[in-house]
């Protein structure tokens, strides 16, 4: 079992003894999420850590984008809702990497999909943030990721 799963478990015990009902529910919601991974598909299997983080990051943006439309319709105490939220399971997540090593990770996959040929186009722009979304395991946002490539290969 995840070592991550084990500890928003335990973390919903404390938080449902300390009374916290922001953080019990959306644990509660975090698990409900990952159970209905586990069991999606074909056949049900038991997530990972890495499998736990990329639910853990759908969730937050989910939660982010709900905030945008609540904010933008006026309901901003809903809104304010979804960030605390979002706040809450961000604390699972990885440190996201600084500018500067993401610029890093897109040069180290541009040079590895260039293999010794010449430098990648924007037609190959897939197969590098393909790498780079190996390389940086969730610690990311996918469309920071495809900035940093279509200026890598644009500059």
């Amino acid at each position: 079992m995840s070592a991550l799963k084990d500890k928003i478990r335990a973390d919903l015990t404390a938080a449902m003894k300390a009374r916290d009902t922001l953080v019990t529910g959306t644990l509660r919601m975090t698990l409900a999420a990952l159970t209905n991974e586990e069991v999606a598909g074909a056949q049900a299997r038991e997530l990972t850590d890495p499998d736990v983080i990329r639910v853990l990051a759908r969730e937050v943006k989910k939660r982010n984008e709900s905030a945008q439309v609540y904010a933008g319709a006026g309901r901003q105490e809903l809104a304010d809702k979804e960030l605390a939220e979002a706040e809450v399971i961000s604390g699972y997540l990885p440190q996201q990497l600084a500018d500067e090593e993401l610029a890093e990770l897109v040069r180290a996959a541009v040079a590895e999909v260039a293999d010794g040929g010449d430098a990648p186009s924007m037609k190959q722009m897939g197969q590098v943030i393909k790498a780079v979304q190996a390389k940086a395991a969730g610690r990311a946002d996918g469309s920071r990721i495809s900035a940093a490539v279509k200026a890598a290969l644009a500059g």
